[in-house]
């Protein structure tokens, strides 16, 4: 998994509440394992009309957004099933950060799993990025996960919380098994160990 330390790019705005999973990745794009290729897919009810054309007034398809790294959104975001496809989808597409009022726990969760930084601020924090997004392509936000700060493309500067635990995860680029293979020694200390101690199993 790719480490997250910094980051400043571009901030998609999108002043929606409750975007639920089957919006970011609709469920006919489940089939896959693949954690790649989903990108193309990403809101693709709201991107693509039905003979598969791009929707020009679609926030990501407005030239200043092509390459948002950051998205700006309403509260509850990542709401309905638990499809761990959703951040896939958002990653693959190249948004590493999205910053909203409120997400939903499993997508929230899934997030850190995956390499992205879910940020929860304040409302009216989150309605100045939002505008300060609005701004276009020219207007670059920063994420600094180490001092766990958003600062705006005018300088002001917000504050946020993160689980120590997951903002390790994130810095050192561990996903689960990056974890597990972290106790690689342990594991197979414990392993000899076990075998002398049990040999019949």
């Amino acid at each position: 998994m790719d480490k997250f330390e910094a980051l400043t790019g571009i901030a998609a705005p999108m002043p929606l509440v409750n975007i639920d999973t089957d919006m970011i990745i609709p469920k006919q794009f489940l089939k896959t394992i693949k954690r790649s290729g989903l990108g193309v897919n990403l809101f693709d009810e709201m991107r693509y009309d039905r003979q598969g054309n791009e929707i020009p007034d679609f926030v990501l398809n407005k030239p200043q957004y092509r390459d948002a790294e950051i998205l700006v959104a309403g509260e509850n975001f990542g709401c309905g099933s638990s499809r761990e496809h959703a951040p896939w989808a958002i990653k693959d597409f190249g948004i590493r950060c999205v910053i909203a009022p409120s997400y939903a726990d499993i997508f929230y969760n899934n997030c850190f799993k995956n390499g992205i930084l879910p940020i929860a601020l304040p409302q009216e924090q989150v309605d100045v990025l939002m505008k300060d997004a609005e701004k276009g392509a020219n207007a670059r936000m920063t994420v600094d996960l180490e001092a766990q700060t958003v600062t705006t493309s005018d300088g002001e500067v917000f504050n946020f919380e993160v689980d120590a635990f997951k903002k390790h995860c994130l810095l050192e680029g561990l996903d689960d098994i990056g974890l597990t293979l972290g106790k690689a020694d342990a594991i197979k200390k414990f392993e000899a160990s076990a075998s002398t101690a049990r040999p019949w199993i």
